[in-house]
């Protein structure tokens, strides 16, 4: 279900929508859609998948894949347009998810349960907290650790 959602959602990205789509892919509306709500048998492959994305300019199917492991995708900028200025104010952003997390972990628990909408709204900070704390770590490693990036490249 969370692939199909991102097919759909790229798809609704594309200005055309459904046609749009078929058309760049070389598919028939038909064909599309049977792989995308997987009839007769149809499935979409990967390389399908990512060719959506990029037609798209989503991070649809990857954000679904991440989830579906378990994980979050972290959109890294390039290391040229970071400096300490842009590391603290992501540290600054960090700060401000684990406030708001501390907040809503005590309304949620000021009854002494956590009902589903609470459940949902506090994994949804969980996972900003851990998409941010990733993305810091990895841009700060590669601005500061040239040296290791250049042995993991050889």
């Amino acid at each position: 279900m969370i692939l199909r959602r991102s097919y759909l959602g790229m798809i609704r990205a594309v200005t055309g929508g459904w046609d749009a789509m078929c058309a760049t892919l070389g598919y028939s509306r038909d064909a599309l859609e049977n792989r995308v709500y997987e009839k007769k048998g149809q499935s979409l492959t990967v390389e399908t998948a990512l060719q959506m994305q990029s037609i798209s300019d989503t991070k649809l199917f990857a954000e679904a894949i991440a989830t579906l492991s378990g994980g979050v995708f972290v959109m890294l900028p390039e290391s040229s347009e970071i400096d300490n200025e842009a590391l603290l104010s992501k540290f600054n952003k960090l700060h401000t998810h684990i406030g708001l997390l501390s907040r809503r972990f005590n309304e949620a628990t000021e009854d002494g349960e956590i009902d589903k909408r609470e459940r949902a709204d506090l994994a949804a900070i969980g996972d900003e907290i851990h998409r941010h704390t990733q993305e810091l770590l990895a841009l700060t490693f590669r601005i500061y650790c040239r040296g290791e990036e250049e042995k993991v490249a050889a």
